[in-house]
């Protein structure tokens, strides 16, 4: 199939869901849910629908049983909202996409304050060694003319002047 069509009908299918949870879904154990993506197989026969919740994992807990149990009557609206012959079988999965970010954030934080303490420590240090160890150009054209200096005539140009 096209894979063009697929992402309208995953669109279509998200725009459908998340308005079935908003308005016509009066579980008591659906909690503050988003709906963060969508996606189609290929051959458009199965649809996962990737969702958040605000709250606590009981919280989480209740609001995929929630889902589950309304999920045929999901499935039926979007079937006569898209107009499809064979409406796609829905999966709902819990996105952790916020968790991990939430998480990168924290390290982010913990990085940035390790790098404080490392930059407060380093504030009054001294180099161990010389302040530059590095070798540049200079220092080895004067390295080179001391070595010449110092080295014995070898007797070239002796033998270049006869």
């Amino acid at each position: 199939m096209d894979a063009a069509r697929a992402r309208k009908l995953a669109d279509r299918i998200q725009q459908v869901v998340a308005e079935m949870l908003e308005r016509r879904i009066k579980d008591p154990r659906l909690g503050f849910v988003t709906v963060t993506d969508t996606r189609v197989t290929a051959d458009l026969s199965d649809a996962t629908v990737y969702y958040t919740v605000f709250g606590s994992e009981a919280e989480r807990a209740d609001t995929a049983a929630a889902l589950e149990s309304a999920k045929g009557i999901i499935r039926s609206e979007v079937g006569r909202q898209t107009g499809l012959r064979h409406t796609p079988g829905l999966t709902f999965v819990h996105d952790p996409l916020p968790d991990n970010a939430r998480h990168m954030n924290d390290l982010f934080e913990l990085a940035k304050a390790k790098d404080a303490e490392i930059a407060r420590q380093a504030e009054g240090a001294q180099f161990a060694g010389e302040a530059d160890p590095y070798r540049f150009e200079e220092d080895l054209d004067a390295e080179a003319a001391e070595e010449e200096g110092e080295d014995e005539p070898t007797g070239r140009a002796e033998h270049s002047a006869r």
